[in-house]
């Protein structure tokens, strides 16, 4: 089987993605196709959940283990397409069609690497690919689940469009649950404590803060308030406002101390993290998966955009075919090209860094 049969395959497994519907938690047809790649390159494989996962064929425990992981889940279509979100239509070059650059693109690519790889028998890394689920959801029976369950990880690449540039940093996120309270009354008695009114202060506060700590590779902190709710009817002075607040993290901090500095800082009644376990994610740059990228000719960059890095804790790279600025488009596509790119790139990698 050649690098060229690979890819060619690789391109009408994602074709079969893309005709088949996979929201996040409803990813078992998907699963289906993923388990038929598998079974037709006589891949052991497993499936836990809606995750299909696999090692490479002379797995050996004292060896470092290398994930190879994206995912087979996508959002709902918008309203914008002109084109059947759930056909693969193949018009100059391009492959349209929901989940085509987020991520079927990055998940086919990986998985052809994983197969080129799969029977080498002298590597110094093993092998572990995982298609996962919920990723968009950031749900609980997604990636998260499996760590757990595959082998210990050592280093992983996490399949996200990025041009096949090397995103060696990802921003984390924490987002809040704020509440601005005031004093509840009828609308026309007098009201020094109108929780609205409170909410100014507030507002402007948040707009101006900034957290002290930057980072090269990620910049500065993004807090940004998103949501905003209060009252029932024209009448009532309502008792509270309520916020939520985003925040996307840089590796200068945890999220656990973000948390800790808005719930010490914020001027507000109360402010509550709904959850801190999506942490930022890095790589070093002494790392060999990245000097072999350099190497290459492929840039650095930190990435503003979640990912499944964010439940690693292991030094993690993003890296895959596709452009970030597609995803959850409307008419969402990748071009072959970079499918055919992403496939060599990968192998190419891989080449440098596990291969004795």
């Amino acid at each position: 089987m050649t690098q060229q049969d690979l890819t060619n395959d690789a391109i009408s497994l994602l074709k079969k993605l893309i005709e088949t519907q996979s929201f996040s938690s409803e990813e078992d047809p998907t699963a289906l196709h993923i388990e038929d790649w598998f079974k037709r390159y006589n891949i052991d494989f497993k499936r836990t959940q809606n995750n299909v996962w696999a090692v490479n064929k002379h797995f050996d425990e004292s060896k470092p283990t290398l994930l190879l992981n994206s995912h087979h889940d996508t959002v709902k279509p918008n309203s914008a397409y002109t084109k059947d979100p759930f056909k693969a239509i193949v018009e100059d070059g391009k492959l349209y069609g929901l989940g085509s650059n987020d991520a079927g693109g990055c998940l086919v690519s990986l998985i052809a690497t994983f197969t080129h790889f799969y029977k080498h028998d002298n590597l110094k890394y093993n092998l572990v690919i995982v298609a996962s689920a919920e990723e968009e959801s950031s749900g609980p029976n997604g990636l998260n689940s499996m760590l757990a369950v595959i082998p210990h990880v050592d280093v992983a690449i996490v399949g996200e469009p990025t041009l096949m540039n090397l995103a060696v940093a990802e921003k984390g996120l924490v987002v809040f649950d704020a509440v601005v309270a005031g004093t509840p009354s009828h609308a026309a008695h007098p009201n020094d404590n109108n929780s609205i009114y409170n909410t100014i202060e507030v507002l402007q506060w948040f707009k101006d803060f900034k957290f002290e700590k930057g980072s090269k590779a990620l910049g500065d902190v993004k807090l940004t308030v998103t949501q905003i709710n209060a009252g029932s009817q024209h009448n009532v002075v309502p008792g509270h406002v309520d916020l939520v607040v985003d925040v996307r993290v840089n590796d200068a901090y945890t999220n656990t101390e973000i948390a800790e500095i808005l719930q010490e800082k914020a001027p507000c009644t109360s402010i509550t993290p709904r959850s801190l376990r999506l942490n930022s994610s890095c790589i070093p740059m002494d790392h060999d998966l990245v000097k072999a990228g350099i190497e290459m000719g492929r840039s650095t960059y930190g990435s503003p955009t979640l990912s499944d890095q964010a439940t690693l804790t292991c030094p993690s790279l993003k890296l895959g075919p596709g452009d970030s600025t597609r995803s959850h488009s409307a008419d969402e596509f990748i071009h072959l090209h970079e499918i055919v790119e992403g496939v060599d790139l990968y192998i190419k990698l891989l080449d440098k860094v596990i291969v004795k």
